[in-house]
């Protein structure tokens, strides 16, 4: 079973990553500003529900990877932690632009908000990528990967669907605070964190 710490470190770095705005966030505050909060929230839960998907399929392949090669597991980890400090560089450098959206977005149904939310996160390759790049880096070989990893994804969905349903609540009823600035500051804050997690791992990984 996964230590109660080291949970509480992937809540955490799971909040830095989904707080900044990307492409699902940019599509969630553009349709809360065109249509209100309730269509932001349906795209919200498509998202999550892509989410939800993704991270069966990593569930199942960690299994194999660590069942036939534990070796590429350890090697899994350290790109994840690479992955994780160019992130971190990636927020430094961006402009915080992502938190302008476009409002005139077309109106669309329930489902066609719900499904709009799940095939955004899909289009993304990045998003997969993500996922198995940095729930590894929390997985450890002496328990169930799969099982583990099901716990860490339940916990990033969580850690998501709140900071996400902000995001619609917060454009759905006045979008002022979404300037660039204040995203800008997001990103320079979560940027900074992955860039020192990334390290951290890499310093663990290198002393075990």
């Amino acid at each position: 079973m996964i230590d109660l710490n080291a949970l509480l470190a992937f809540a955490i770095a799971s909040f830095l990553i989904v707080v900044v705005p990307g492409p699902t966030v940019t599509v969630i505050i553009a349709n809360s500003l065109r249509a209100g909060s309730k269509a932001g929230l349906l795209n919200v839960a498509g998202t999550q529900f892509g989410i939800l998907s993704m991270i069966t399929i990593l569930a199942v392949g960690l299994n194999t990877v660590v069942a036939i090669v534990g070796e590429a597991f350890i090697v899994l980890k350290v790109v994840g932690a690479l992955y994780l400090i160019w992130l971190g560089v990636k927020l430094w450098r961006a402009d915080g632009s992502l938190g302008e959206a476009d409002p005139n977005l077309a109106r669309r149904s329930s489902w066609g908000y719900f499904w709009q939310g799940f095939v955004v996160i899909w289009s993304n390759p990045k998003a997969l990528f993500l996922f198995g790049a940095f729930i590894p880096q929390f997985v450890s070989t002496s328990g169930n990967p799969a099982m583990q990893t099901v716990l860490l994804g339940a916990t990033f969905v969580v850690v998501a669907t709140v900071c996400d349903s902000v995001y619609a609540f917060a454009a759905g009823r006045t979008g002022g605070w979404l300037n660039r600035r204040n995203i800008r500051l997001v990103e320079r804050v979560s940027g900074t964190c992955l860039i020192g997690g990334g390290l951290w791992m890499l310093a663990a990984r290198r002393a075990a």
